[in-house]
């Protein structure tokens, strides 16, 4: 039996090795390195403007910063809609037809702009409603046209296209001005929402550049009805899947503002930007998997599977490494990363940094294999389930244990996100593995 299962994981490896090979011929190896380079920026951006941030606003104003990103997160989810997701499987699938991928572009963008009218009437209903952002309205709208702008990016259509060379080369420029801007104008804890600001006017370049580039090779088209509602048809499932993940991700620190103060809102969205960091060393191959495991299994599910496979050693080993090393080193990262007065941040960090292999692992099993299955509806519901844990958990812990409360809510979700995906998937005989057996 010993020797069965070590050819068993020797045949694995090997058939792992062959389908990664076959992807850097393919061309995997170009995008991953340009969406790297992305991720690059997206680390050097934040090591010098995070901790810069924090030392200058002081942990009160960078928890108002915190607070309202976090707001500008949902935002951005009404306006993007899910598109990130199924517009991108969309163009891959259509990367051939100009006049399809234009009609594609129409729609989405023409969508997005509907739903950023209704975002802005959210907005103005908050306003009035959060104290904090009664106390201080700069902060709130600057964080809405951080959102707005971010919202339209067009990174989904040339990932889609497996093309992001032009828009890398774009998103580094955007976010070094951005980085500039911040480290000369922001000098004090009253120049919060101009860190917003300036990312916002970032995003705005990148956005409309995107669309430059885009529109330079298919024709133009207008937004219409037909346009408009299919755009929304096809993002409907991504769009819930988007909003029941925003209930243990993206809100976390603004659901926490709603029972403490600013400054413990600071010690969280530290440590949690802290774990996104390092879970971002594997974004690239991540976001590089999607497009092409997306045309493959309408094409050849086999390999299909076998991508996804090899996709779950590297990710699952690399995210081990990874969350052992902010295990660890928790101390130290809060210390040069956030600064004195952070303290508070350390268990939080030890707490989150059990995310990385859990979240590795998720979104190989699901975005990379149930969503291009067609699993939408399970998905949903495993996401949808994971959120309203997140929520009543977050409602019993946040109060009386604060920012360790909310993580501990945010990591019991995400283990039942990945415990639900395999146990759906393997039930229905439909894990990569079985499919090799076939």
């Amino acid at each position: 039996m010993a020797i069965l299962k070590s050819n068993l994981l020797t045949e694995t490896l090997v058939d792992a090795y062959r389908t990664v090979r076959e992807g850097l011929r393919g061309g995997l190896a170009s995008n991953a390195a340009w969406l790297y380079a992305v991720h690059f920026a997206n680390y050097l951006v934040p090591l010098v403007m995070v901790p810069y941030v924090a030392r200058v606003l002081g942990p009160r104003a960078w928890g108002l910063v915190a607070f309202t990103q976090a707001f500008g997160q949902y935002f951005i989810l009404i306006v993007e809609y899910g598109f990130n997701l199924s517009a991108t499987r969309e163009i891959a699938r259509c990367r051939g037809s100009l006049e399809r991928r234009a009609d594609l572009l129409a729609g989405v963008l023409g969508a997005k702009v509907v739903l950023a009218f209704l975002g802005l009437v959210v907005a103005f209903v908050v306003s009035h409603w959060v104290p904090i952002f009664r106390i201080h309205p700069e902060m709130l709208w600057s964080g809405v046209f951080w959102a707005l702008a971010t919202a339209f990016n067009l990174t989904w259509y040339f990932q889609g296209l497996e093309r992001m060379r032009l828009a890398a080369t774009v998103d580094i420029t955007s976010k070094t001005v951005a980085l500039i801007g911040v480290l000369v104008v922001v000098r004090g804890p009253t120049d919060g929402w101009k860190v917003l600001g300036l990312m916002g006017l970032a995003s705005l370049f990148s956005t409309l550049a995107g669309v430059t580039l885009a529109y330079r090779e298919i024709p133009v088209r207008l937004p219409n009805r037909v346009r408009v509602s299919e755009a929304l048809r096809l993002g409907w499932s991504m769009f819930l899947f988007r909003g029941a993940v925003s209930l243990y991700t993206v809100g976390n620190a603004f659901l926490l503002g709603l029972f403490a103060p600013p400054q413990i809102v600071g010690y969280y969205a530290g440590a949690e930007k802290l774990s996104k960091a390092l879970l971002g060393v594997l974004g690239p191959i991540m976001q590089t998997l999607y497009p092409r495991t997306s045309y493959l299994v309408r094409h050849s599910p086999t390999e299909a599977a076998g991508l996804v496979r090899a996709g779950l050693w590297v990710m699952g080993l690399g995210g081990c490494s990874l969350g052992l090393m902010l295990l660890v080193l928790a101390p130290f990262a809060v210390r040069i990363f956030l600064g004195e007065g952070y303290d508070p941040a350390v268990p939080v960090v030890r707490i989150l940094s059990l995310l990385v292999p859990l979240i590795a692992l998720s979104n190989v099993l699901g975005i990379q294999w149930m969503v291009p299955l067609g699993f939408d509806r399970s998905f949903n519901s495993i996401i949808l389930g994971a959120g309203l844990i997140n929520l009543t958990l977050a409602l019993l812990l946040a109060p009386h244990f604060l920012h360790v409360g909310m993580a501990v809510a945010v990591v019991i979700s995400e283990t039942f996100v990945t415990s639900a995906i395999w146990w759906v998937l393997h039930r229905r005989n439909m894990s990569p593995f079985a499919l090799e057996k076939k």
